[in-house]
Parts: C-alpha cells; structure tokens; sequence
C-alpha cells in the first residue's frame, strides 16, 4: 500500500523486492536485503522471519537499499560486522573486519602453543580493535596497546574494547607505528597497508570507494609498510616472543626476505583459500 512517499508491504514481499534491487550488487542479495530490512526497522532477523506477512512502512528500508546500490559496504550502513564471533562497530575511519584476517589470530594461537602466553600484546594499525581485542579474549592474562595514525580510527577501538569489557586490559593510542613506544611485547600483529597504490582504484568498488584510503595504500610497489614495520620488531619484539603480519596475495617472499635480513626467523600461514595471509616472526635460535 502506499500513501504519499510511505510504501508498506509485508515483511516477506519487502525482503523480495529489495533482493531483486540487490540483484548484481550483492553475492546474496536476499541475506543483505533482510540484513538492511532489519536495521531500518531496528529489529532482528529472527523477527523478520516469524512474522513475515507483518506489514512495514519501507521508506527507512529504500533508502539503505540505494546507498548499498552506491556499493556501500552493508557493515558500514549497519555499523557493525562479525569478527571471531564478537560484534565490532565500524566506520569509513576503518577497514572493515575480513575473514581472512582471521588467520592472524589462528597464527598467533599457534605460536604459543605449548608455550607460556604472552604477557605485553602490539597490535600496529589497529582500525576497530578487532585483532588485539580478539587476542585479548584467548589470551585472558594479557594486556594490550593498539596503535593507530587515525585518532578517530584509536577511538573507535577503544570504544570497542568497552563494548566487550576489555577496557581495563587495553590502551589505544594515535602513532606512527612504534615511534612514541618503548619496552618489549610477547606478540606483536599487524593488518598493514599492503594494496600496491595503482592498484586501488581497480579494487571493488565497496573498498575502493568508502575504505580509507590510508588503510589500504601500501606505496608503489606496496611494501612500504613492511619496511618500515619490520626494523622497529627488532626493538621491540621479546626474545621469546612472535610477531604476526598479514599479507597481500604474492607478498610473502618479500616480507619473510626482510624478515631474514633483520635477523628474524620467517614463516607463513595460509588462509580458507590456500593463499598466503600471515607471516610469523621470531628470533632466530
């Protein structure tokens, strides 16, 4: 029915209409069309499908739709994506959380299996927290500071680590890299930028329009984050401890080779698709 610009249909039909406008957008334009449909009736999607001759106004509902059709990320129009089973906010301050980035925590596990856990927990270029506050629940003794060039970026995390009651075991703060800290860390990750700075503009278009840029533009050849990373682990990388970066797809030769010529040991781990995603670094025995 409509009246005026309101349009009300039931539940069932608004999520169809909208996974048809989604049709070519989406890879599952009917979960992203109920996703949408949810936020902008501020219920769940387990609401949705109990009742799905409820009859609703669509105007909130048509609105997320167009800006997704602008190739906006449905984690940025809701605020919010799953990372290790925990509920992060985001924002355009941030990269969105990724699966494959899950392999760096994976990683990190691995390395201190069998081992004393670490203490002291970097997490370099921090976004939303979710790398050092995924740690900080398998690692319930630790203590972390996550570091970030964004200052909105540093707060967005910290917000983050409120949400989840981590508050008290964390800092996060603006900084280039390691430049205003000083001590050892049992673990230090990384999510760097690592997108060749040609490269992004070919990227799709949920990234390389509405991701900050800063976040993804790794230098010409996109290694300028590793070279700059990698000589600051020496200063500040326990002698018992590991050091875990994430990589783009083809860069794990050069960034276990820098590892190598700072003195440390170098492996990789790959992710769900057999692509290298993670190199760890220790010292060499």
């Amino acid at each position: 029915m409509t009246q005026g610009c309101i349009v009300t249909v039931t539940v069932a039909q608004a999520i169809r209409d909208g996974a048809a406008r989604l049709d070519g957008i989406a890879d599952n334009p009917r979960l992203e069309s109920r996703l949408l449909l949810a936020h902008a009736l501020g219920v769940t999607q387990n609401d949705l499908i109990r009742e799905p001759g409820l009859v609703v106004n669509t105007s909130a509902f048509q609105a997320l739709l167009t800006r997704r059709i602008d190739r906006e990320p449905v984690a940025l129009i809701v605020g919010h994506r799953e990372f290790w089973s925990m509920d992060f906010q985001v924002s355009p301050a941030t990269l969105v959380p990724r699966p494959d980035s899950e392999t760096l925590i994976q990683a990190a596990l691995d390395a201190f299996r069998g081992r004393p856990p670490p203490e002291r927990i970097l997490d370099l270029g921090t976004g939303t927290g979710c790398l050092l506050l995924a740690l900080l629940t398998e690692f319930p003794a630790a203590f972390g500071i996550g570091i970030d060039l964004n200052p909105v970026a540093a707060a967005l995390a910290k917000g983050n680590a409120a949400r989840f009651g981590l508050a008290g075991r964390s800092s996060f703060m603006a900084g280039n890299w390691t430049n205003a800290l000083s001590g050892s860390f049992g673990l230090i990750i990384a999510n760097p930028p690592y997108i060749r700075a040609a490269d992004i503009e070919a990227l799709m278009p949920e990234v390389a329009r509405h991701e900050p840029r800063a976040a993804l533009d790794g230098g010409a050849d996109g290694y300028d984050a590793y070279r700059a990373i990698v000589p600051q682990l020496v200063r500040h990388l326990s002698r018992d401890g590991s050091a875990v970066l994430e990589l783009g797809a083809g860069q794990a030769g050069y960034v276990m080779q820098c590892g190598r010529e700072a003195g440390l040991e170098a492996s990789v781990r790959h992710d769900l698709a057999g692509i290298a995603r993670a190199v760890v670094l220790t010292w060499q025995t």
